[in-house]
């Protein structure tokens, strides 16, 4: 009986270990390693693909022996991240798409159109949404360009009877964000949006993986997911891990991922599972949050909990 107790002790233990450092939920870092046939010689499109985590996904995805579509609103910049690409079909075959997601739906017609001609007999296999602004167009561009794209797209992959959509959207479309209430409310948008069309077209040969990445390092500190606002104390995921992951992710066909270390990545437990308790937390530390923030403290701290003097 006691070994029994003691194995359940270590057993527990190694679980709670696991979960303290994880810098993913507990079916994303089961997977370890990417499915690398489903993404070698597959067309991605990647919009936001001029910086941050969009570059990085595509240095990962060439290495992968993807075919790349690269789509932002900056050609110079598009072109400077192709120019670095290496791998079986980069950087002569890499595609470069310039793209404003606020242009209006002609524009995105037209743009669609291109990206199923560039590559003969074989048009976008994986749509990875990137893109997106935190303030002034963060609807325009997170919401409502991102769905017009989609709902331009999906045709053509339903004729071929595959594709994938993958949507970068964050830790604040699954939990609250105090300080960031309109951005947080485009994430939400698009999670439902994209929870939703997976319902109604994954017996149609259509697959949705939405990622939802908390604090991200990135070089610039202007990526989608990240703040300008930031601490030296705060513990964010690297931009080559996040990408990395939201790889990993989208080779197996989950549904949805959660990128980030702790206390994000409980709270989004809690959330999830315990929402009242996750809601309590969450209205307990909305103003210390605000505040940390005004003074560019740490605003992932444990102890905004615990009041004011914590929270900077």
């Amino acid at each position: 009986m006691m070994i029994l107790l003691f194995l359940l002790f270590l057993g527990i233990s190694a679980l709670l270990f696991k979960f303290i450092t994880a810098d993913g939920d507990f079916t994303l870092m089961s997977k370890k390693h990417v499915k690398r046939d489903e993404i070698e010689d597959k067309v991605v499109w990647i919009t936001g693909a001029s910086r941050g985590i969009g570059e990085i996904l595509a240095k990962q995805l060439a290495n992968l022996g993807a075919k790349l579509i690269l789509s932002a609103r900056n050609e110079a910049e598009l072109e400077r991240v192709k120019a670095q690409l290496t791998g079986k079909h980069a950087p002569n075959e890499v595609q470069i798409l310039p793209l404003d997601l606020a242009s209006g739906e002609d524009s995105l017609r037209q743009a669609v159109e291109k990206a199923e001609s560039f590559f003969a007999r074989s048009g976008v296999d994986i749509m990875i949404h990137n893109a997106a602004f935190e303030r002034p167009a963060t609807f325009d561009v997170n919401v409502f360009g991102t769905l017009s794209l989609t709902r331009l797209l999906a045709p053509f992959m339903l004729r071929r009877g595959r594709g994938q959509f993958v949507v970068m959207s964050s830790a604040a479309g699954k939990a609250p964000a105090p300080g960031q209430a309109v951005y947080s409310a485009s994430k939400f948008a698009l999670n439902g949006y994209f929870h939703t069309l997976r319902s109604e077209l994954c017996q149609k040969g259509i697959k949705v993986t939405v990622v939802c990445p908390g604090p991200i390092e990135t070089s610039n500190g202007s990526g989608a997911t990240t703040s300008t606002k930031r601490s030296s104390s705060e513990k964010r995921v690297s931009s080559e891990r996040c990408a990395e992951l939201t790889i990993i992710a989208a080779s197996h066909g989950l549904k949805e991922a959660w990128i980030s270390y702790q206390p994000v990545l409980a709270v989004m437990y809690l959330v999830q599972y315990m929402p009242t308790m996750g809601y309590f937390l969450m209205d307990k530390i909305g103003g210390n949050r605000l505040e940390a923030a005004a003074k560019k403290g740490n605003t992932y701290s444990l102890g905004l909990i615990f009041g004011k003097r914590k929270a900077t």
